[in-house]
């Protein structure tokens, strides 16, 4: 799973305990012998689309249990940091890559204001409820 991968399983993801923010990690959660569950193409944390996740609201109650969160709602680092996710230039330059991001110089403030902006579009793609104050 690459960096955005672990940026939309912690948002999608938040507050579900381990077993369901982590299938196939233990037992099945379906016995294998129910037919009537037809296999899926991609684990559910890969296939957030139905669920209509609210982005900011989660961001939000992630911020409050941290004591604010820093400025996440612009900055890709914050951003990163509230998630508990690299937010080093090494990590940037991978999800610049993975998103397709190639705005100013490596680690420069154009760059990392198109990534936060690259983030926020996507996990919209995703199924995110993303507010427009996400988006800038």
């Amino acid at each position: 799973m690459g960096i955005f991968g672990s940026i939309m399983n912690k948002i999608f993801h938040h507050g579900a305990d381990a077993s369901t923010a982590q299938p196939n990690a233990t037992a099945p959660a379906v016995p294998p012998s129910t037919p009537s569950t037809p296999p899926t193409a991609a684990p559910a944390s890969l296939t957030p689309s139905s669920t209509g996740v609210d982005v900011g609201a989660v961001l939000s109650e992630m911020a409050s249990m941290k004591g604010g969160g820093g400025n996440y709602q612009t900055s890709i680092v914050d951003l990163l940091k509230l998630l508990d996710l690299d937010a080093s230039l090494s990590a940037r330059k991978e999800l610049a890559e993975e998103l397709n991001v190639h705005e100013g110089d490596a680690g420069s403030a154009e760059e990392n204001i198109a990534l936060h902006k690259a983030v926020m579009d996507k996990l919209a793609e995703n199924g995110g409820v993303v507010p427009d104050s996400l988006r800038h």
